[in-house]
């Protein structure tokens, strides 16, 4: 068949004034098809969500909505959001997450109980007491006597949802219950505001924790948790872990917690030395492995890896800063492996950094306005898209479709379904695939390039014996793709 171009008379035939005419049709057919082109790129940001209850899918590995439809839990650290925000500057973070493809949002209602303060301000608590929240009569942002710490919660809260993204709200900031600073009795009591709030907001995940160990104050974590389920039954309840650690340890049969989630911290290879349960260095793949050998099974997720632009070890802003290719390997690497979502984070963002601030926490580079285009939040977005391009509740890890695995960064993984598998490759290197693990005769390949998203047909291969395949580029850290491997 040919081509369309090819039946265009040709020009000599036109004669002058016909090719005048020509030129003319041709030019506002290019104008014609730059306008639509810029209105479909325009149009092809993530569009808005519907809000709708969140439940475990049927197999207990995935999160679903309550229609049964996929939902790929694709997280934020904004943990000051609530605080460091204005309601201008709240909207135009949550608008930009929204056009990145995220869902979620990590965020802590309560930082720090002594100092529990909003931009605008107010207090969260009467007298430092977190069984005492601050609360005025009316809630008119014109009103300062009226709008008030909760206000500004509830505000964004509903902000969020017209923008279709979930909350995951820590309650209280582990420190503070480490500290002694929250007794049991206030925690239940905080707790039970905190439910009653928000029971009929549909876009809220609970998240209990904050950074700290499961056996620090084990009691009031179990009295907090199992508080919000009794009065709020509606939302989603984990906890986040203190770094190398999954909430699996301490919690993992209580009836609140729906699903887990592990912190596999912000340390190198070098740099985690501790001998021990867990400790995996930046291998956050392993924790899935971890969590999904213990009955009964849930679903587990990466709530807390390496941030980008935040020093290796967190503390010492000499070291090298994580980068958007860390960020991308321990999205793809702890997906693959089975897990439910992950959690993006940005040291400038995750504390909202700006020129107003005295020092920053870890040496951020740049302030938070910036740091959202850094391009590590738009690349993970690349992730959920081709995680949902296929059928998604079917999906398992399957490392026997990889021949050659490796170490560390050499490391491959992947994951299939009946007709389709992903296999990522973090450096380039050559990925040696064990054929005949999908279904049919022939399989179509293709690279899929997590830098932008982009798909290159490579060819159809038989589905048998052991095929090799060269991703694009030379081998070295960041030159990483995932090889799509599709029935025919």
């Amino acid at each position: 068949m040919k081509h369309k171009a090819e039946r265009l008379p040709s020009l000599s035939r036109r004669g002058a004034g016909g090719e005048a005419k020509f030129r003319l049709l041709h030019r506002q057919l290019l104008i014609i098809i730059s306008i639509f082109l810029l209105y479909a790129n325009l149009n092809a940001q993530e569009p808005v969500q519907k809000i709708s209850k969140l439940k475990i899918s049927d197999n207990h590995r995935f999160i679903a909505t309550e229609d049964g439809d996929p939902f790929f839990y694709l997280g934020d650290t904004g943990w000051l959001l609530f605080v460091k925000t204005s309601r201008e500057d709240a909207e135009k973070y949550l608008e930009d997450r929204r056009q990145k493809g995220f869902n979620v949002i990590q965020v802590m209602l309560l930082h720090n109980v002594k100092a529990a303060v909003n931009v605008y301000g107010d207090s969260a608590l009467v007298n430092k007491n977190v069984a005492t929240p601050k609360i005025t009569t009316g809630s008119d942002f014109k009103d300062p006597d009226q709008y008030d710490f909760w206000d500004h919660v509830d505000f964004i809260v509903d902000k969020a949802a017209e923008k279709g993204i979930y909350l995951a709200m820590v309650p209280v900031w582990g420190t503070n219950v480490k500290s002694g600073w929250v007794s049991r009795e206030q925690a239940k009591d905080y707790a039970t505001f905190l439910g009653k709030r928000y029971k009929d907001k549909k876009n809220v995940i609970w998240l209990n924790g904050g950074d700290v160990k499961g056996s620090d104050s084990t009691e009031t974590w179990k009295i907090i948790g199992n508080t919000l389920r009794t009065i709020d039954p509606n939302h989603l309840i984990t906890y986040h872990p203190y770094g190398r650690h999954s909430s699996s340890i301490w919690f993992h049969s209580e009836s609140w917690l729906d699903f887990n989630m592990f912190q596999s911290g912000h340390r190198d290879y070098a740099q985690d030395t501790v001998k021990g349960e867990l400790h995996y260095g930046p291998d956050n793949w392993k924790f899935i492995n971890h969590d999904f050998a213990l009955l009964p099974l849930k679903p587990s997720l990466d709530g807390e890896p390496s941030y980008e632009k935040i020093p290796h070890g967190l503390h010492d802003t000499l070291q090298p800063y994580w980068t958007d290719n860390d960020v991308r390997r321990y999205g793809y690497w702890s997906v693959f492996a089975g897990g439910c979502g992950f959690t993006y984070g940005h040291n400038s963002v995750m504390q909202f950094h700006k020129p107003t601030d005295k020092a920053g926490s870890y040496g951020p580079k740049n302030y938070w306005f910036e740091a959202i285009n850094d391009p590590g939040a738009k690349q993970i977005g690349y992730l959920k898209k081709l995680m949902l391009s296929r059928p998604y509740f079917e999906r398992i890890q399957d490392q026997s479709l990889i021949a050659e695995q490796g170490n560390r960064y050499d490391y491959q993984t992947a994951t299939r379904g009946k007709d389709f598998a992903f296999i990522y490759a973090y450096n380039g290197r050559k990925i040696k695939v064990n054929m005949g693990k999908i279904s049919g005769i022939k399989v179509k390949a293709s690279w899929y390039n997590p830098r932008d998203g982009s798909m290159t047909n490579i060819g159809n291969f038989k589905n048998s014996g052991v095929e090799e395949f060269v991703p694009p580029g030379e081998k070295k850290d960041g030159n990483d793709w995932v090889l799509i491997l599709d029935k025919i």
